[in-house]
């Protein structure tokens, strides 16, 4: 597709009014419920979180391999 900047002012409101109908068909609750549910679902899987529990060195894809020596 084109990109924003390149479009029409006529595409980009059917583009947003397409996003409308879409969104419009989303189920609403209320926040005082899904609220919970949600904390609740972070408090459950706390435990598998690698963000709160950290990741072991050895299994880290992102750890240096070996190091850079200044003489």
């Amino acid at each position: 597709g084109k990109m924003a900047q390149d479009m029409t002012e006529k595409e980009l409101l059917k583009m947003e009014l397409d996003q409308l109908k879409k969104e419009v068909k989303n189920e609403r609750q209320m926040v005082s419920k899904t609220g919970k549910e949600l904390k609740e679902y972070i408090e459950s899987m706390a435990g598998e979180d690698p963000l709160l529990k950290g990741v072991p060195e050895d299994k880290n894809p992102f750890k240096e391999k070996g190091g850079c020596i200044i003489s």
